[in-house]
């Protein structure tokens, strides 16, 4: 006798998915102003305001990619799960991750 086995539910991990995605979003966010504010804090220098250019850019190309994930996500459905992540995106993801993490401690330090 075997017992039939149910279909996964696809709908529940992407929504979890496109809520980690807008969580790193959110946070990148808080250390990109906070890298900002400190790159102004006691005027500005040449140094402080290129890191904080800097900052900005890797903030604005994660937030690229992240909306570009949630919509792939969202345009899925829930028809044969969600597509996978592709190499170059997750790599772009983390190098920008990464590289914001560093600058924005390099203006805070």
């Amino acid at each position: 006798m075997t017992v039939p086995v149910p279909e996964r539910d696809p709908g529940l991990q992407p929504e979890r998915t496109r809520l980690a995605w807008r969580r790193t979003t959110l946070s990148s966010t808080v250390a990109a102003v906070l890298a900002a504010k400190a790159a102004l804090h006691g005027g500005p220098s040449a140094t402080g305001v290129v890191v904080g250019v800097l900052c900005g850019a890797l903030w604005l190309g994660l937030l690229a990619l992240a909306h570009h994930r949630i919509r792939v996500l969202a345009a899925s459905g829930t028809a044969g799960g969600p597509p996978t992540l592709t190499p170059r995106h997750a790599t772009a993801a983390t190098l920008c991750t990464v590289a914001l993490a560093v600058c924005a401690a390099a203006l805070v330090f």
